[in-house]
Formats: C-alpha cells, sequence, structure tokens
C-alpha cells in the first residue's frame, strides 16, 4: 500500500524544544539521527516495537506519542478509508493512539438502514451480494413459493452511502436462474458456480462477467458461459471465495441426490481453458452446506459453520492454506485463556465478510430449529491454534499489546450493535465497502407470518442495512 506522510510538525516542535533536560540514553545511536530518520524509521516499526521506543526515555516517549505518527500507523495498519469513516469523537477522546487501541479491540458497530429508491430488487434469499470497483450488484436468489429468480442488478455507490443508492436492471443476459449458488469476485471479475433451480435441479455451470469494473452501469457486458475442462459435481448451498492469483475455491454444498459433499475444488483463471481441480488434502472438513468461505489474503480462506450431513449446525472454524506446495485443512480454535462460552452458537446461513485487520464479521444465520439469529461477532484468525498444535497457525499480534491483557488479540469477540439494527435474519447476502470499516446487508429470510404447524414463520426481504465498524461504544 502506497502512503502519504503525514505532517509531522507537532513532532518536530517536541524534539526543537528539548532543551537537553530530558537527554536519550548515553551512547544512544538513535539519538545522532536527524528528526526526519527518526519519523521515517518510528512510521514503519511494528507497534510494540514503537511502543517499547517510548519507554527509553522522556524525549523519546514525547516522539512516540505523537498524535500525527499515530495517525499514520491507524492509516499504516487499518486503511486511509476505514480511519477517514470513523467517528471524530473517537479521536476528541484521546488522540489517535487511542483509536489504535479502540479499533484493536473493536467492541461496536453501529447500523443504519439504506434507502434504495423506488425501484429495486424483489425481496430474495440464497442470493449474490458483491461489489466490484465502486459498483454494488445483486444476482439470482429464492424467493416466495420456493420461486427461483434469474435477474442482475447493479448500483453505483455513492461516496456518502446514507445518502442512498439507485438500482438499475442489467437486461444484456444472466445465467439462468437459481439459488444457492457461490459468487466470487476475482480482481474485476465475477465468477458463479453451480446453484439450485426452482425444479430442484443442481447445477456444475461455471459464469464470468469482466464488466462491473468498468465502471459503466449501461454498457456492462453479458454474463459468459465458461468453457472449463472439468467440473465438480452439481451442487447448491456451497460456498465458495477468492484463493488467490486468479483463483477461484469451493467446498461442500448439496448434491443431487441431497447428499452433502466435503470435498475441495479450485479453479485457475489463468489456465487457458480453465479447469477445475480437485484438492486432496490429507485432513479435511466435515461435510456441509450453509457455511461459509472467505479469503483472508494470499493463499488462505477460512471456513466456518454450515449444516453436517445428520442435519446438525455447526461452528467449527478450518483455515485452508495453500500457500506450500501440498494444500492443507488445519482445524483453528481459541486459545486456552478465552472463555469456552465466549464463541457464536451453532448456525447455517450466516454471512461472513472480510473487514479490516484481515478480520472476519459473522452475522445472523439460523440454528438446528431453523430459528433466525441477529448476533454479530469478529474472528480474528490470527489469534487461534491448530489442533493438536501449541503454536499460533499463522503470524498473530504479540500476546499482549500495550502490556495489557485487555488488548491481546481473541479469536471470537461478540460485537456490540448500535443503531438501527436489522431484524434478525439466514440466507442473507453481505459485503464490505472500501478497505472493510463497514459491510452491507441485504435480502435474507426473516421472520415472518407464522405458519401451521411451523416452529417459526418465513419471509423473505428486501431491505438493505449497512454496519458501520466505530471505534467505542458510546
Amino acid at each position: 500500500m502506497c502512503l502519504q506522510r503525514y505532517d509531522l510538525n507537532e513532532v518536530m516542535k517536541v524534539v526543537q524544544e528539548d532543551n537537553g533536560h530530558n537527554p536519550a540514553p548515553a551512547g544512544c545511536g538513535l539519538a545522532s539521527l536527524s528528526l526526519d530518520q527518526l519519523v521515517a524509521i518510528l512510521q514503519f516499526l511494528p507497534v510494540q516495537s514503537l511502543i517499547a521506543f517510548g519507554l527509553t526515555c522522556k524525549r523519546f516517549r514525547e516522539i512516540a506519542d505523537s498524535d500525527n505518527l499515530w495517525a499514520y500507523i491507524c492509516v499504516r495498519e487499518w486503511g486511509r478509508r476505514a480511519v477517514q469513516t470513523w467517528p471524530n469523537h473517537g479521536k476528541e477522546r484521546g488522540g489517535w493512539k487511542m483509536v489504535y487501541r479502540q479499533m484493536l479491540m473493536l467492541k461496536a458497530g453501529s447500523w443504519r438502514k439504506v434507502e434504495q429508491g423506488d425501484v429495486g430488487p424483489a425481496p430474495r434469499a440464497s442470493h449474490s451480494l458483491y461489489t466490484v470497483a465502486d459498483n454494488l450488484s445483486v444476482y439470482g436468489g429464492g424467493c416466495q413459493g420456493g420461486r427461483h429468480l434469474d435477474d442482475t442488478w447493479v448500483a453505483s455507490l455513492p461516496t456518502e452511502i446514507s445518502e442512498g443508492i439507485v438500482w438499475h436492471r442489467i437486461n444484456n443476459g444472466s445465467p439462468p436462474g437459481r439459488f444457492g449458488q457461490s459468487c466470487t469476485v476475482v480482481n474485476d471479475s465475477i465468477v458463479i458456480f453451480g446453484g439450485i433451480n426452482d425444479q430442484g435441479v443442481r447445477h456444475c455451470d461455471t459464469w464470468i462477467n469482466r464488466g462491473l469494473g468498468s465502471g459503466n452501469l449501461y454498457e456492462s457486458p453479458a454474463w459468459e458461459l465458461v468453457d472449463v475442462v472439468t467440473s465438480p459435481p452439481p451442487r447448491g448451498a456451497h460456498a465458495g471465495c477468492c484463493g488467490g492469483d486468479r483463483r477461484v475455491v469451493i467446498f461442500g454444498g448439496i448434491g443431487t441426490e441431497g447428499n452433502r459433499f466435503g470435498d475441495t475444488w479450485v479453479l485457475d483463471l489463468s489456465e487457458s481453458p480453465p479447469t477445475w481441480h480437485d484438492v486432496i488434502t490429507s485432513a479435511s472438513p466435515p461435510a456441509r452446506s450453509g457455511h461459509t468461505m472467505t479469503w483472508i489474503g494470499g493463499r488462505k480462506m477460512i471456513l466456518f459453520g454450515g449444516r453436517g450431513i445428520r442435519f446438525e449446525v455447526l461452528n467449527d472454524v478450518w483455515l485452508l492454506d495453500m500457500e506450500g506446495a501440498y494444500p492443507q485443512w488445519v482445524e483453528l480454535r481459541p486459545r486456552e485463556l478465552q472463555p469456552l462460552h465466549d464463541r457464536p452458537a451453532p448456525r447455517a446461513g450466516h454471512s461472513a465478510t472480510l473487514i479490516f485487520g484481515e478480520r472476519i464479521l459473522i452475522f445472523g444465520g439460523e440454528d438446528a430449529r431453523r430459528s433466525r439469529k441477529g448476533d454479530a461477532w469478529v474472528l480474528d484468525p490470527k489469534a487461534g491454534v491448530q489442533v493438536g498444535c501449541g503454536s499460533s497457525c499463522m503470524p498473530s499480534y504479540p500476546q499482549k499489546p500495550f502490556s495489557e491483557d485487555k488488548l491481546a488479540p481473541r479469536f471470537w469477540k461478540k460485537l456490540k450493535q448500535l443503531g438501527q439494527l436489522p431484524s434478525r435474519r439466514s440466507f442473507h447476502g453481505a459485503c464490505a465497502l472500501g478497505s472493510g470499516h463497514s459491510i452491507l446487508v441485504f435480502g435474507g429470510m426473516v421472520d415472518g407470518e407464522l405458519l401451521p404447524g411451523a416452529a417459526t414463520g418465513l419471509g423473505f426481504d428486501a431491505e438493505m442495512h449497512m454496519l458501520q465498524l466505530v471505534p467505542c461504544c458510546t
């Protein structure tokens, strides 16, 4: 990431006003560096090293605590767009160093309803919702009566989404109607695989749309059916995500006979023609459907939840690591110090969205009795450990940032929800905005009219809500 340098006049002032009463330790080589050289080093130090530097002496502490320096650190760690969206009161209550602490802890999110104009997608669930460049799009899904949909809608994201969005229907071709498909954004392309139609037919076709990255809503090219060499068996209610390097990864789902899969497939778009490859690993998550897969960078993906072969719902977490010569699945669990009850209940039909800091936000879903949920959780894969392994499965934060136990990274953390909370829902669509400072949620199944003999009623939703991740809980 290319970052512009913040104004460090205040840091300059601190050093220039140092009259020698707070000298650096004798023989300290850093003391001989110019301020510009010193600041250039501090800007790129790990946070724990920056804290240690500030403990050396009073002069260094004043430099290391500079508000402008910590503003730079926040942008470096969380992204410029994320920092720009945070409320001003977070900065006013202790400066950017306090904002960094608060965002590391990430305790709260604030909801608001997004206006969509007079024309837009009909109520639906098990659809695809995604962003490419500054465009938001919805495709397919299921609606009332078990019918499938085959429409594609696109909206340009405004600078301030509270102003609302305006939908446009794309009329130059979409894949045949379906729900429960996987939808993956790879660079400026969208790849859809599989899904189920209203006759119960499972698909195994692969479609691609390369047009939304151009930013022109009205000249977006039609979906193209990809002529793949091999393909996974037909399925729906599986999960897929980007696998890095123009790859699409899918796992699981429900087959033609109602069986649940536990297989992993990779589509490499850089191959000509593109080919699906069956990935064989020594261990693998149990077969399931209604789960999620989320790309966390590089060639690493996180799988969470779903419904197993005995119709039980799950809340296990797995990492698919394809960085090495041999792909491997490993199960992740919290460190022993985290309470066992401090984790989300088992669920399927939830959403899992990558937010800033390479964390994943889990929202909603439904339990074994299909009772829908409205809770939100933050998963930090870097704080997990492999089952049977005492060390972290990937580079992690220090165990005690700022030397405070309460700031130690946590595998699971329940998010406090503020503002206009959406109704409980499952099989909705969700996607991130910008660098992951906010997420959008659209549609899904919600509590509706109670039907005779049913545990809960069922309805389909067409509302859109935005969850903004904020630096404090007030």
